[in-house]
């Protein structure tokens, strides 16, 4: 029996895309058809849970020193690790259920809390990473994030151990769920029964080149250009941007070519390991895409959430629109969310002379989902979401600066309108009673004629492409993961997806020093030329009658069907697993 080991921050809370992935495979028949033993590994944080809820509401706890709850027959031997590393341990299952296809697993959770730790063992632990692999830990010490992985690593390879995951004829696979894994997988490599394990690096960004397309004015103009021009030359990231080691994350992320394998979730991802270092070229990096969700459904319910959308613009605006456009993501800078607004402004006026109109729905926040309350509050003091007020339980500081270009959009637009809502969930009990009284999420996804993600980094990008299964029409930027995907599944260009390329210069044979000087100038003059072939892009191709959603509804499902966890299980995560298995080490330790 095959044994996967997934060591993650998300094993007992879905926070992000690792939680999506995790889901997607743990309901993927493919999947735990070749691996029916699967355990999630991650640092234990307090909350209000306690006892038997340790493990939220579709968990089972068979082991908590914190509980005193003794279930598990290895309730001897943990506590033996526990003495020798001075930590607690929470051991048990949880559920995961996918409701639209039936499928349900119920991985292992094996969670170690890292408040307390011996000294003596941790800096062994932290000699033992700098003498074999370089990593200077006293240089992060002060960083809990990086602490806290670093204890969870040797108490969690002797529990698996105790668990009995792996013999020499059926090796336990370890994947490094970005970082956060990495401590984990070099203890196992550390490990006297070293061989017993094989490590992947499962890539869903890289946080180094993260950091830097982020940091930098010039965005994914600057980044990717200046990538692609020094890895020509035969240069890396260090050579162009200077020492990278002082960032903790960009040194476990180096040393990922330790690994068996490195699985990246994107095409851009895997250039951006190969651009980490030379010793990546090596390394049996591989594309592992994120699978996407797909339903079949009927032009008639794609016009009925269509309908719900209309009305709310109705309810809220005073007008029923021609066209609804979404954008549902996090409100990070990364998502891009200004490119939305420029090819609007481009979009407007070619609306106006068809005597048509469209609203864009933005469902983003930076914080925690509000109060049904407080929405409904806000909604009767001043119209929320039409207008927002700064201040908790209204606007964070990041809302308050995107709502600033709303403004101002909404303000010399006629044609199109924006409505910014910052609260999780969409329907009347969670966004107010503006909303019709029928309306759920999913309505935001089958209902959208268009939905936004152009991102400046996006190792892969669920969100943006979700629509396509609905007819849905998916603008993303050509960094983003799934456009690699969306391409190999179509068989090439399709009418349901429009590509935006922001890294294109009008000159190409500009020099690596001229191209690092790229900034917020150089860049706003690209996005507006782009945002203004997006534009003429979408009014030739926007559908309006049911007859015209129909071809879009159907090759948007056969798209999305190509690209379903399923497929993303046969095609690239097991035949890298069996690779991984096969593989002998020939490590170059440093």
């Amino acid at each position: 029996m095959q044994s996967v080991v997934h060591v993650t921050h998300e094993a007992i809370q879905k926070i992000g895309g690792i939680g999506a992935v995790l889901h997607g495979l743990l309901t993927s028949r493919e999947y735990l058809k070749a691996v029916p033993r699967n355990i999630l590994v991650g640092p234990f944080w307090p909350s209000d849970a306690h006892g038997e809820h340790r493990l939220g509401p579709n968990g089972e706890v068979l082991y908590s020193s914190l509980d005193s709850l003794y279930r598990s027959p290895l309730a001897a031997r943990f506590r033996e690790i526990e003495q020798e590393f001075g930590v607690g341990i929470i051991y048990g299952r949880r559920k995961y259920h996918d409701k639209d296809t039936g499928v349900t697993s119920t991985p292992e959770i094996l969670l170690i809390d890292v408040s307390r730790y011996d000294k003596r063992k941790l800096d062994i632990f932290k000699y033992d990473l700098w003498k074999t692999f370089g990593i200077e830990s006293s240089r992060y010490e002060s960083i809990w994030d990086y602490e806290q992985y670093l204890r969870l690593a040797q108490p969690a390879i002797a529990a698996l151990q105790s668990l009995g995951v792996c013999s020499e004829s059926e090796p336990c696979i370890i994947f490094s769920h970005e970082y956060m894994g990495m401590p984990t997988a070099l203890a196992a490599i550390l490990d006297p029964h070293q061989a017993q394990f094989r490590t992947v690096f499962y890539a869903h960004e890289v946080a180094t080149m993260r950091r830097l397309v982020e940091h930098h004015p010039g965005h994914d103009t600057m980044f990717y250009n200046v990538m692609r021009a020094a890895m020509a030359a035969g240069h890396y990231v260090e050579d162009v941007f200077g020492d990278q080691s002082g960032y903790y994350k960009h040194a476990l992320v180096k040393a990922a070519r330790h690994c068996d394998a490195i699985f990246c979730v994107g095409d851009y991802v895997q250039k951006e390991i190969k651009f980490l270092s030379p010793e990546f070229s090596s390394v049996d990096s591989q594309i592992a895409y994120n699978g996407v969700p797909h339903w079949q459904i009927s032009v008639d319910e794609k016009m009925n959430s269509r309908r719900k959308l209309r009305q709310y613009c109705r309810n809220l605006l005073k007008f029923e629109p021609d066209y609804v456009f979404t954008h549902v993501t996090r409100l990070v800078p990364s998502k891009g969310l200004w490119r939305d607004l420029r090819v609007l402004e481009h979009l407007e006026p070619m609306l106006r002379e068809r005597g048509e109109s469209a609203v864009l729905f933005t469902l983003s926040t930076e914080v925690p989902a509000r109060r049904g309350d407080d929405i409904r509050a806000m909604e009767q003091r001043y119209r929320w979401p039409v207008v927002h007020r700064e201040g908790l339980p209204d606007l964070s500081m990041g809302e308050a600066a995107y709502y600033q270009g709303v403004q101002e959009f909404n303000a010399c637009s006629r044609n199109i309108k924006v409505v910014f809502i910052n609260q999780f969930g969409f329907d009347q009990h969670t966004c107010g009673n503006r909303m019709p009284p029928d309306m759920e999420f999913m309505d935001i996804r089958k209902g959208s004629d268009v939905e936004f993600g152009q991102s400046i980094y996006e190792p892969f990008g669920i969100a943006q492409v979700e629509p396509v299964s609905f007819g849905g029409i998916c603008v993303f930027s050509n960094v983003c993961g799934c456009a690699g995907f969306v391409a190999k599944a179509a068989g090439g260009e399709t009418p349901n997806v429009i590509v935006a390329d922001y890294t294109e210069l009008p000159d190409r044979s500009v020099r690596t020093e001229e191209l690092l000087s790229i900034g917020q100038p150089q860049r706003d003059a690209i996005e507006h030329t782009v945002a203004e072939k997006v534009a003429k892009e979408l009014i030739v191709r926007l559908p309006r009658t049911p007859a015209e959603f129909e071809p879009f509804i159907e090759r948007g499902f056969e798209i999305a069907s190509r690209m379903s966890w399923d497929a993303v299980a046969r095609e690239y995560v097991l035949p890298g697993i069996q690779r991984a298995i096969k593989k002998t080490r020939a490590r170059q330790i440093a």
